[in-house]
């Protein structure tokens, strides 16, 4: 954490409500035309594409999450209350869990009961540290209690066992009175826990087993049969989540889909995951978090926009075998990994977050929201502490990252309508200067989140509704002195949103979106 530092003050431009204001000559100007159609809609924008990650990996859990009940940091039932409300703020729709590399070297059993009796075993993933087992499966379901979330449990396909799975699904679901229902009612919650999400397995092609694509598919169905969801009232729901793409060299995904039976009493999948980091061109992982120039801004930026072919590749796979898309593609690993922050430990993947992140973000996050008929859930890495996260943490402290405040601005597009949207991006370098992308949400409000990649110039936007006269828009946006800014402990209010608005005249309104830049408005 030491490593983490900041940038103090904002850009005069950011002060007050006229942020967004066109100056006088500006109308000269060539500007940018969006215009919305508003009597058009697309895809539904299921709110899980907002999701988060939670490994066993430095601080992420331990510190970040869990602190024990005798912490003096405030916590309830051990898990700390600034995180907590930090994430209720941003709506976080569902939490992966236990990982990631950890999940297929975890066993249910150690994370359960007494906590003085849970064993202390080795985390040989990530930095060979002790992993105490205090944070289980009924902190983890605590947790997303606490924060309103749905559960996506990753079960240990590479080490473990069908049996293995199948009895922590019976420990955790069955509402019969099976002896590890009880077991569970005697550790403290009676009551059936509601599962949403079950990932089979995590990298089998890597760390998940080193796999053939093949074997995997084999084991995976065993997985899928045995490991049942036990609650009546919820068991056909369960959707279950199978490893697709890894790597160049290893496609899962057209193994998966090929074997997928389709509705089937014996074994199937409902969703098909891929992983995808943007690392900045090789591995391993070496671009700082912050002290970088233009160059690194816009290489990183140019690869994360990659990210749209490697879904358009994998939905055209899925296509073949479910033209119905009723499979959904779960982009559950995602984000920037960049170089170890300063004075950190490598193996914990502590990283600078900044507003080149918060940028990134937006830009992947806008094209899932365009593939929205396939991509149903995502899940960047990570929540706390570990690699893009949310929030950071130093003992009783805490600070919100750039990222997190992106994730607070497009928390209106969570299960809005998609909204066709036209415009001319424009080129910045290789790059294009604009993106947006606009919805419809479920009160019937019109929002449109728009990101300015240049770092040099003002966006001068023109904003116009297909069909109906606009009569303004106003939201926030979200900046900063720097590309490289970054929130610290000592300033954690270098990068954060700021109002911003814009008036109608003619049917129309324009808007002046400052340099590196991302804005989300309510449009009237």
């Amino acid at each position: 954490m030491s490593g983490l530092r900041g940038n103090i003050g904002l850009l005069a431009v950011l002060a007050g409500v006229a942020l967004g204001a066109v100056p006088a000559d500006a109308a000269e100007d060539s500007a940018t035309a969006i215009t919305l159609e508003t009597g058009k809609s697309g895809a539904k924008i299921e709110r899980d594409i907002f999701g988060q990650f939670a490994e066993h990996l430095g601080s992420g859990i331990y510190g970040g999450i869990w602190v024990g009940k005798d912490s003096p940091i405030a916590n309830v039932r051990g898990i700390r209350s600034d995180v907590v409300a930090a994430l209720k703020a941003i709506k976080v729709p569902v939490v992966r869990w236990p990982g990631g590399c950890f999940a297929d070297e975890y066993h249910w059993r150690n994370g359960i009961g007494p906590a003085a009796k849970r064993p202390a075993t080795l985390n040989g993933n990530w930095g060979g540290v002790i992993e105490p087992n205090s944070f289980g499966s009924h902190e983890y379901f605590d947790f997303l209690d606490q924060i309103g979330a749905e559960a996506y449990l990753s079960v240990n396909v590479g080490s473990g066992s069908p049996q293995e799975a199948a009895d922590w699904l019976e420990y955790l679901t069955s509402n019969s009175p099976t002896t590890l229902a009880k077991q569970r009612a005697a550790n403290g919650h009676p009551a059936p826990y509601r599962i949403k999400y079950l990932g089979l397995g995590n990298e089998n092609w890597g760390c998940g087993g080193s796999m053939s694509p093949e074997h995997y598919v084999e084991e995976m169905k065993l997985f899928s049969h045995y490991a049942r969801n036990l609650d009546p009232a919820q068991g056909a729901a369960m959707q279950r989540v199978a490893v697709g793409w890894g790597d160049k060299a290893s496609d899962y995904t057209e193994a998966v889909m090929k074997a997928w039976p389709g509705e089937h009493w014996a074994w199937s999948v409902e969703g098909l995951s891929i992983h995808n980091y943007t690392v900045g061109g090789k591995w391993p992982p070496h671009l700082p978090g912050s002290g970088f120039g233009e160059d690194d801004y816009a290489l990183l930026l140019k690869e994360t926009l990659g990210m749209d072919s490697l879904i358009s590749q994998e939905a055209a796979i899925m296509d073949r075998y479910d033209p119905a898309k009723k499979v959904g593609l779960m982009v559950d690993e995602w984000g920037a990994w960049l170089a170890p922050a300063p004075g950190s430990n490598p193996h914990f993947l502590v990283q600078e977050n900044s507003l080149r992140d918060a940028i990134l973000a937006s830009l992947n996050l806008n094209i899932f929201m365009r593939h929205a008929d396939r991509v149903r859930q995502t899940n960047i890495a990570q929540m706390v502490n570990v690699l893009q996260s949310m929030v950071m943490t130093d003992g009783p402290k805490m600070v919100l990252t750039p990222t997190y405040h992106v994730y607070k601005l497009y928390v209106p597009f969570q299960d809005a309508t998609l909204v066709p949207v036209s415009f001319e991006a424009g080129h910045y370098r290789d790059l294009p200067r604009i993106d947006a992308v606009a919805a419809r949400d479920t009160q019937g409000k019109l929002w449109l989140a728009v990101t300015n990649i240049d770092p040099n110039e003002a966006g001068h936007l023109t904003l116009s509704l297909a069909g109906t006269a606009a009569q303004g828009a106003s939201g926030q946006v979200l900046t900063a002195p720097k590309v490289d800014s970054i929130n610290s402990f000592g300033a954690p209010h270098v990068v954060e949103p700021k109002p911003i608005e814009a008036s109608a005249k003619d049917g129309k309104f324009e808007l002046m979106l400052p340099p590196k830049s991302v804005a989300v408005l309510e449009v009237r």
